[in-house]
């Protein structure tokens, strides 16, 4: 894939701590609505990388270009505006905020407005009916007036989610969606995920444990081992790869 048609370009990225290579002059494209997931054993250096592709770490060496803009090393709040926004391994939410409300707060921040949240001020409506019909869209819109602290921990996995598509972004980086849910909720969320790749302009970087989960979602699977990419190709493809299922897999092949 040519750098002008990929979304996200990814060239010689490198971080160091010390002398310790955690991403390792990784490169890599993803397309416009494309679902690729990042795999790998514990300390494969995924989160890190995702961290330098969401700003929250400084690359050593590389270069990160979204959307034919270089991107490296720009604050976590431009690299969102830009377009690229995260979920996280630990629910990222405010409990004692409603449902509701949490996804107004990703709302007020991409529409650059004064935080109102409990003001009756008319304008306030537009910001309600938009944050309303997000929650429907995820299954949650009968918990909107909850306590996000009160939601079962699938649900507030969900309200992560609707946080993240609030900022509408064009690359959605999920880091482990499906951790520590039940197996409906697992399900839940990979046809969520699913149906947000097939019917809207989302591209989607996910992080996950669940081999299920990854083969079920992915077009395409890249294998991070020791910080550097060790193979990627298709579902096939990653199955089939003796080096991947010795380095990865496991039994689980």
């Amino acid at each position: 894939m040519s750098d002008a048609a990929a979304l996200l370009s990814v060239r010689g990225l490198s971080k160091r701590f010390g002398g310790v290579h955690a991403v390792d002059h990784i490169d890599l494209d993803v397309a416009p609505r494309e679902t690729v997931a990042l795999i790998g054993p514990n300390g494969a250096g995924k989160t890190t990388f995702y961290n330098l592709l969401s700003g929250r770490m400084q690359p050593s060496t590389g270069r990160v270009i979204f959307d034919g803009r270089d991107v490296t090393g720009l604050p976590p709040h431009r690299i969102s505006r830009l377009g690229i926004s995260r979920s996280f391994q630990i629910t990222n939410i405010f409990p004692e905020l409603t449902a509701r409300e949490n996804v107004e707060v990703a709302l007020t921040a991409l529409h650059g407005k004064a935080l109102r949240l409990f003001s009756r001020a008319a304008g306030d409506q537009e910001l309600h009916d938009e944050a309303q019909a997000l929650l429907d869209r995820l299954g949650l819109g009968s918990l909107a007036a909850s306590r996000a602290g009160t939601l079962s921990y699938g649900d507030k996995r969900l309200l992560e989610i609707a946080i993240v598509l609030a900022t509408r972004p064009r690359l959605v980086l999920l880091d482990e969606p499906t951790a520590g849910m039940t197996p409906e909720e697992t399900r839940g969320v990979v046809e969520l995920v699913r149906q947000l790749a097939q019917t809207s302009e989302y591209t989607f970087l996910i992080t996950e444990h669940d081999m299920e989960v990854v083969f079920g979602l992915a077009d395409r699977i890249v294998v991070m081992h020791r910080g550097a990419v060790l193979a990627q190709g298709s579902v096939d493809e990653i199955r089939a790869s003796r080096v991947v299922r010795e380095a990865y897999l496991g039994e689980e092949d």
